[in-house]
């Protein structure tokens, strides 16, 4: 089996007397779509945020392509590939999509002036490359034009564009309609092709179910239950969250099929 890019060992967190993660064991390999589910308060925003270097962990072991992290935050994070979208996806709506791509981390020239020409190019490019066959929408379209799913879009190519190798998309189809929801399976589908893995985390059991290869629930700090998609239906695990809500367990841990 290849080296995970990711993996988390023992991993606990606590804020003051909640315990937010419990041991928790993860691995993430890359060209991988693994789906987080679980109910408010299990701890995913938690885990999202180690991940992303935002906390540090009470203890355990981050390990990044087989190697041992000693120092972990933001910067490491970045500088390994992990990019995060995050519900507010951190869209400027009054901006240009280019401007959006760029904002913080802008290409400048030899003379250390901002190289609007290039990122002009760069932009177009990557919404060819992720999907915006639309001819409507160019470089220089504002972004509060754009419906939810393309905005989740942009966010996807901004990550892309600064050469991610996990992205961690934190309920990207929140109040979007079902042929939106289908824009950003066919954004991550397009990431997963480009060798980047991505962490889809949802409370929605279909959309997390259609768009991952591997399922983790996680309860009160703690993964209770690793499912591979292909063993399992989703009818089976909407009866396993069920399951986990009631006894914090699920139907495998209990010996069931």
């Amino acid at each position: 089996m290849p080296t995970p890019f990711l993996e988390l060992q023992n991993v606990t967190k606590a804020f003051g007397t909640t315990r937010a993660l419990d041991g928790v064991h993860l691995s993430m390999n890359e060209s991988e779509i693994l789906g987080l589910i679980g109910d408010n308060g299990a701890g995913k925003s938690t885990l999202i945020k180690i991940i992303a270097g935002v906390h540090a962990p009470d203890s355990g072991e981050i390990i990044l392509s087989g190697q041992k992290v000693n120092r972990w935050g933001v910067t490491e994070a970045r500088s390994a590939g992990i990019e995060t979208v995050y519900q507010d996806k951190a869209i400027v709506p009054n901006q240009s999509i280019s401007r959006n791509i760029f904002m913080g981390r802008e290409q400048v020239t030899v003379g250390g002036l901002v190289d609007l020409e290039r990122q002009w190019s760069d932009t177009e490019r990557l919404m060819r490359e992720i999907g915006f066959t639309s001819k409507v929408f160019t470089p220089d379209s504002i972004v509060g034009t754009l419906s939810g799913g393309e905005r989740e879009g942009i966010a996807i190519a901004r990550a892309m564009y600064f050469k991610a190798r996990l992205l961690i998309l934190d309920e990207p189809t929140t109040a979007l309609s079902l042929t939106e929801s289908e824009k950003v399976f066919s954004f991550v589908r397009k990431v997963k092709d480009e060798g980047c893995g991505s962490i889809f985390i949802s409370h929605n059991i279909y959309h997390a179910y259609d768009i991952a290869d591997r399922l983790v629930i996680l309860d009160r700090g703690r993964i209770v239950e690793e499912i591979d998609k292909r063993k399992v239906s989703v009818e089976r695990l909407i009866k396993d969250m069920q399951s986990i809500a009631r006894t914090g367990m699920g139907e495998s841990d209990r010996g069931g099929s």
